[in-house]
């Protein structure tokens, strides 16, 4: 394989002005570039992760040579970074130690989140004056032993490290490129199958695992995707997430809350999970609707890296191939699909099918805001007809609508509807659904060309407990009923309701405008939300791509 060469001058760290020269070129530079946080399993063999490419760099002239030989020197390589509302502090800072030919140097750089900030490079006359200015400048910042660094403990005023995922051990960590032809001369290239799909299938399935559809997610949630890159995102960071909102939990239960005491927590989080609010000083999470927000920004977090967990396992799939040296492989659409072990079949416009649901969102949907429907599918989840059969006996059953983000639709048609460890609300914990559009349609995160998706499931309500104020302690309905149903004051008109049949079972579909129901008049809840607090007592029946 050809190899493309920087100069041996200091100005070889610019790696990533290389790597555009290199596209410029023809070249095609792994998307994947892979680094760590030094935190390699205790015994695992010495690794080499390609240079963080994430800085502002000099310009290079047209003659490359020798990236390969420039890499991170074993694991030295981490990402640190601290928020201090108080100070209105929200930066980062990265030190990794560089090899090149023998010439060992530490670049660090640092800055304001979201912006490129500064950095340095510092040459070393030899490995162990390079390492020990590499964990002198750690110490420095976390007050943290390098060699220790799997014990990490954050303290106040100091930098914590971030945790990114890494690859594999076993896993091949050069930077390798890669080309079409050498000399002019072909190499062999593996013939693609034309993709299976439909048209509308395809850019379905394109735009749920699509990075830049992942990256605008992350965004609009303030979060930055440079300290928390694609591919990388570490669930052991997500999880310390999470910790780090039950302490504000905890803080907000005393009263009056220390105000001093929420900033510090909120800074902690912030720190945990980098946000970008560019100049703007990081606001403080002082109420309990904020702290289920961020909970529910770090689930979305959390299928999106349980999406990117499944183009890696594609990717591994793809380089065994190529290793195997087979010469027609599917479409990388149709590789998608299969990753989802879900059926979609797009229903026809002229069905009947399509028709319900179509009335189903104009009577139903905002009044402010007409909703486009574009596509609907028919879905099947391998394995989820069995488990909705275990509640066979439930006669109570309805198409309710749920809502969601557009970055977890993957995840959701990979593993289901589930009620995760950190999810509650009004009804506590369970699955929420809704008859009225309008009510589910608050929840979808849109791409940024307004493109939505909400799911249509059949519900297995059974006996139903209805209340009209809210109980988030709820975990389950009360002895004896099977489903809580929080009455709004409007509901779609009962008499309007249409009976379709799903597998030889009556479920009820609305088809009535919201209503004022006089029973429940003085209720809390402005529109019904309909709660079951098993995942099996529901089956995702209709996905349905809309224009918000």
């Amino acid at each position: 394989m050809p190899k493309i060469n920087l100069p041996t001058s200091p100005l070889w760290f610019t790696v990533g002005v290389a790597i555009s020269q290199c596209k410029q070129q023809g070249v095609c530079w792994p998307s994947a570039s892979r680094r760590t946080t030094g935190l390699r399993r205790a015994g695992a063999p010495p690794t080499h992760t390609a240079l963080n490419k994430s800085s502002s760099l000099t310009p290079l002239g047209n003659r490359l040579s020798d990236v390969d030989s420039a890499k991170i020197h074993e694991d030295y390589d981490c990402m640190l970074n601290q928020t201090n509302i108080g100070h209105n502090n929200n930066k980062f800072y990265i030190i990794q130690l560089i090899e090149q030919n023998g010439k060992y140097s530490c670049w660090n750089r640092w800055g304001r989140v979201g912006e490129v900030g500064q950095s340095k490079l510092n040459a070393f006359p030899s490995l162990e004056a390079a390492k020990k200015d590499f964990e002198k400048k750690f110490r420095d910042k976390t007050k943290n032993s390098w060699g220790d660094r799997e014990n990490f403990v954050a303290h106040d005023g100091k930098y914590t490290l971030i945790e990114v995922q890494h690859a594999d051990d076993e896993e091949e960590q050069e930077v390798t490129v890669k080309v079409d032809s050498v000399d002019g001369v072909k190499l062999s290239k593996q013939r693609i199958r034309p993709c299976t799909l439909d048209k509308p299938t395809q850019e379905l399935v394109s735009l749920i695992f699509s990075n830049d559809m992942f990256k605008d997610a992350m965004q609009t949630m303030n979060l930055d995707v440079k300290k928390m890159p694609l591919g990388k995102l570490s669930k052991q960071q997500i999880a310390k997430g999470f910790e780090a909102l039950e302490a504000i939990e905890t803080a907000l239960q005393k009263q009056p809350p220390s105000q001093k005491q929420l900033e510090e927590l909120s800074s902690r989080f912030y720190t945990i999970i980098p946000h970008n609010f560019g100049r703007a000083r990081p606001p403080p999470i002082s109420t309990q609707e904020v702290v289920q927000a961020k909970k529910d920004m770090l689930l979305v977090l959390a299928d999106i890296e349980l999406a990117q967990s499944m183009q890696a396992q594609k990717k591994k799939e793809e380089e065994e191939e190529e290793e195997m040296k087979v010469e027609e492989v599917p479409h990388p659409v149709d590789k998608d699909y299969g990753l989802l072990k879900c059926e979609l079949a797009l229903v026809d416009p002229s069905s009947e099918d399509y028709k319900l649901i179509v009335n189903y969102v104009e009577k139903t949907g905002c009044t402010y805001r007409k909703l486009q429907v574009l596509n609907i599918w028919k879905v099947n989840r391998e394995g989820e007809g069995n488990r909705f059969k275990a509640h066979g006996h439930l006669e109570n059953r309805r198409l309710l609508w749920h809502g969601t983000n557009v970055a977890v639709i993957a995840a959701i048609l990979k593993s289901g509807l589930r009620i995760m460890p950190h999810s509650g609300g009004r009804v506590g914990k369970g699955l929420y659904f809704a008859s009225e559009n309008s009510k589910s349609a608050g929840y979808v995160g849109t791409t940024s060309n307004r493109v939505g998706i909400m799911f249509l499931n059949e519900v297995a309500l059974g006996k139903e407990h209805h209340i009209t104020q809210d109980d988030c302690s709820l975990r389950k309905p009360p002895d004896g009923y099977d489903s809580v149903v929080a009455r709004g004051v409007t509901e779609p008109d009962p008499a309007q309701d249409k009976e379709i049949i799903l597998d030889g079972k009556k479920v009820l579909v609305s088809q009535g405008k919201p209503v004022p129901m006089a029973k429940y008049k003085s209720s809390c809840f402005s529109q019904s939300e309909y709660l079951i607090y098993q995942e099996s007592q529901c089956r995702i029946r209709y996905l349905i791509q809309l224009r918000f």
